[in-house]
């Protein structure tokens, strides 16, 4: 689904009622200035999912790369490091 596009203006004017739907609807809008796409309004939990995610990819890329460089520990290496933290 492609998302909503919003003047600028329409922002200013009625932004209480723009954040009250994003808030009900979850769906992210483009808002445009002259036209073209300028920034992005989202309601914070799909933000907040939106940072979990990329966390997790982040972390999955970390892995990735640390595997690939042959830095990797054994399971009970692990379990040893792991335990400082408790």
């Amino acid at each position: 689904m492609l998302p909503k596009l919003v003047p600028v203006t329409d922002i200013k004017r009625k932004a209480t009622e723009i954040i009250g739907l994003l808030q009900q609807d979850q769906e992210t809008l483009v808002i445009t200035e002259h036209g073209r796409e300028a920034a992005v309004l989202m309601d914070l939990t799909t933000y907040r999912m939106q940072e979990r995610k990329l966390a997790l990819l982040e972390g999955i890329i970390r892995g990735q790369q640390a595997l690939a460089g042959g830095r990797t520990l054994s399971h009970e290496e692990a379990l040893a490091r792991t335990a400082k933290w408790a």
